[in-house]
């Protein structure tokens, strides 16, 4: 199949915690179907593997970079971004994604420099800006790590609807997260939610689909 250039200009992841709270999972798995049911089922709606969020509200961030410089989403407009939450202890969802994401690069071809790929961390406790930046450039030097404090990491995910929570595991933890790959365009619209079962050729077919 032929396509149009991609970017053309236009106008849970670890063991769960014993809780007497209802399982925020299941909260979230409700949220996804309740999205589901309102994205993606009209006559016209676009055949996804995804989740289509067009015309949903785009969350933002306030966030630092491995330089301490501020950063927002604004600062990527321009660039269709892949904004992803994890940690980089994590061990398969969050490596899985990136590799993902590198492979979703390869299969753009020059459409590849185009995009921005954003991982924001959910542990910013240990997360340093160097252990960040180290982490995500072994996968891409482009691949941005951005951290904050817990109260900027918390506004982040609630923006964009992101759970997560801290499970304590012997004499450490690890973290539960949300496992999806936001996609935003180049005017900063928020269009795209990648499922984790997604290979690399039917995220990039989504891509193409909507942008």
């Amino acid at each position: 199949m032929r396509y149009p250039t991609l970017f053309a200009p236009a106008g849970a992841t670890s063991p769960r915690a014993p809780s007497s709270a209802p399982d925020p999972r299941r909260r979230l798995l409700l949220s996804s179907l309740a999205l589901l049911a309102l994205t993606g089922c009209g006559p016209d709606a676009p055949k996804l593997h995804g989740m289509d969020l067009s015309g949903m509200p785009t969350g933002d961030f306030k966030l630092q970079d491995k330089t301490g410089q501020e950063r927002t989403l604004a600062d990527y407009r321009g660039h269709p971004i892949l904004l992803f939450f994890g940690f980089t202890q994590c061990p398969d969802i969050c490596p899985t994604a990136l590799t993902r994401a590198l492979e979703m690069k390869d299969l753009l071809g020059a459409d590849a420099d185009k995009l921005r790929v954003l991982f924001i961390t959910v542990d910013p406790e240990r997360d340093t800006p160097e252990i960040l930046s180290a982490y995500t450039e072994a996968f891409d030097p482009s691949f941005v790590g951005l951290r904050g404090t817990a109260e900027q990491t918390r506004a982040a995910a609630q923006s964009f609807k992101v759970f997560y929570q801290k499970v304590p595991t012997g004499s450490s933890y690890t973290m539960d997260h949300t496992a999806l790959t936001y996609v935003i365009d180049a005017q900063g619209k928020l269009r795209l939610a990648l499922r984790h079962a997604q290979t690399a050729a039917e995220c990039v077919e989504d891509l193409r689909t909507v942008l």
